[in-house]
């Protein structure tokens, strides 16, 4: 096994008592993302989507991780899930964004709002492989604004009409099936989520979007929605309320944010460690010169520092989701993830940073082994809750409601 994912399990071990089938799993993922390694590689160079990256997690069975046994999933604790992303983000983030989207984001938003109809129908799928699923909130101009949004639709007798556009979209043109959020055309303030089934008449995808800064292997898309008819049937959760199954996505889609962001750190620390201790540079190792020294160890307190605060809201919220109707708990798990994803999104650029630097001028290529984390780290300050927006967040946690300044 990758020697500083073993560490994190061998860390874990020490609060946490893996299960023979949890311990089997993490050694699914450490082989599979051997397995992903090089046409993850390969395609961030040529700046093609990945399609191997769900070939992959069906293969090795990893899209089930944290989905209830009852819908063939493992019901494993929500950490197992955590280290699933952390490993393959050692490699890119590529399969990190492709599994919050369909796992933290998608499957467990199916398994916690959907009827039993829906789990049959859509969730269950997902599990075994066969379905991929997308999370359209995002718009054109709307981002850490929801409510705002203009993508509406309009009830026409037992089903819904829905009229608008997704920007941003992670999986936007592989999904089969779709969680898309509008708002009522005679209520603004209902907004109401949907299972849009990507075959049905009225949906497009409107653009690829491929010229990224990173991200080259996840598939990025803009979606129209024309008069598109959705059945009552796949309304997921009540309508009018699709705010809260948006909100309580993001608090896991922030895990899987911030486990992928922990493998950016432990992939930028084993290049630069590797390079330190074999590049000559006036006659000595450049591991030898302090200035270096300093790049490796700033890495290794990242790496620290990402690490438990990550870990600790993956465990609490395994917890949380036994009682989700508790509002005290919920708010902690809105700090706890927003402390997870703010602290590691920024270690993780940080890392990724220094570790270019270790390289030189090599480091400054899509060829060295930091190109595609450095180019891939910058973007998780931004999706799933800006940086900006997460500070908002903690702080009002301390400062109470009435300090919300986002709302």
């Amino acid at each position: 096994m990758e020697k500083t994912f073993q560490q994190s399990i061998d860390d874990l071990k020490r609060f946490y008592n893996f299960s023979d089938v949890e311990l089997k799993i993490l050694e699914q993922v450490d082989r599979a993302a051997e397995e992903l390694s090089l046409s993850e590689f390969e395609h961030h160079i040529n700046h093609e989507v990945n399609p191997e990256i769900p070939k992959i997690a069906k293969k090795y069975n990893l899209l089930g991780i944290p989905i209830g046994k009852e819908y063939g999933g493992y019901g494993a604790n929500m950490l197992i899930a955590v280290l699933c992303n952390e490993r393959f983000g050692q490699l890119s983030l590529g399969f990190p964004t492709f599994y919050d989207v369909d796992v933290f984001i998608g499957a467990l938003s199916l398994q916690r709002w959907g009827t039993e109809a829906q789990k049959e129908g859509y969730l269950k799928p997902v599990v075994r492989g066969e379905k991929v699923l997308a999370f359209a909130l995002t718009e054109p101009d709307v981002g850490s604004d929801p409510p705002a949004m203009a993508t509406s639709y309009e009830k026409r007798g037992d089903k819904f009409v829905l009229n608008g556009t997704k920007y941003l979209i992670t999986n936007g043109s592989i999904a089969d099936n779709i969680i898309v959020f509008a708002k009522s055309k005679e209520n603004k303030r209902d907004i109401t989520a949907f299972i849009v089934d990507t075959k049905r008449k009225g949906f497009s995808v409107e653009m690829h979007l491929g010229a990224k800064i990173g991200l080259f292997t996840s598939d990025t898309a803009m979606l129209g929605f024309a008069d598109l008819e959705v059945p009552s049937a796949d309304v997921l959760g009540e309508e009018g309320k699709g705010l809260h199954v948006a909100y309580s996505a993001l608090l896991n889609g922030r895990l899987g944010i911030a486990s992928g962001c922990i493998g950016v750190i432990e992939g930028s620390l084993n290049a630069a460690t590797a390079r330190s201790e074999e590049r000559v540079q006036h006659g000595k190792l450049i591991g030898k010169h302090q200035l270096i020294q300093r790049h490796i160890a700033e890495i290794r307190e990242n790496l620290e520092m990402a690490k438990w605060p990550t870990y600790f809201a993956a465990m609490r919220k395994s917890v949380y989701d036994k009682n989700p109707a508790d509002r005290a708990f919920m708010d902690e798990m809105d700090l706890r993830t927003a402390l997870a994803k703010k602290i590691a999104s920024r270690l993780a650029f940080e890392s990724a940073d220094r570790a270019v630097q270790v390289f030189g001028g090599f480091g400054y290529s899509l060829l060295a082994p930091v190109g595609a984390l450095f180019c891939d780290s910058r973007v998780t300050r931004i999706y799933e809750g800006t940086d900006e927006i997460m500070e908002l967040k903690i702080a009002s946690k301390l400062l109470g409601k009435d300090f919300e300044a986002f709302t």
